[in-house]
């Protein structure tokens, strides 16, 4: 079965897994957020499958952008929500695999940090787990 994506499919599943970073980078800010998000990044640019291919597509179309953390969560949270609920319909093998790719990307963020992540990004990375889980 071949499994379609529309372009805003595409884009709400890029906008979801960059926007996790860049929420960890956010909840990092009082130590290397720099690193965070290049470790995180990193841990996406190596996905395989179908979610591999969506993320090494350009970014064009993602909405990152925000006065505080609160509004980047608002438009992340719910894409990641979306993300596994598109995925689950349409190719639930990938609705694994994606899920994984985002925790190891938030898994690769944390450990950024020198020593333990602080309450903070814990804090971020049990919400995104959340979002992930609600599908």
């Amino acid at each position: 079965m071949s499994v379609t994506l529309t372009d805003q499919d595409k884009i709400t599943l890029r906008t979801a897994a960059y926007g996790a970073v860049s929420l960890l980078a956010a909840a990092g800010a009082t130590g290397s957020p720099h690193k965070v998000a290049t470790q995180g990044s990193i841990a996406l640019a190596s996905a395989t499958g179908l979610v591999g291919h969506v993320l090494a597509d350009k970014s064009t179309g993602m909405d990152l952008s925000g006065k505080s953390v609160a509004e980047l969560a608002d438009r992340v949270l719910p894409a990641l929500t979306a993300s596994v609920h598109l995925l689950k319909r349409q190719a639930p093998a990938e609705a694994d695999n994606f899920r994984s790719t985002v925790l190891v990307a938030v898994e690769a963020a944390a450990q950024a940090q020198k020593g333990e992540p602080g309450p903070t990004m814990a804090d971020m990375a049990r919400k995104i787990t959340e979002a992930l889980d609600a599908a």
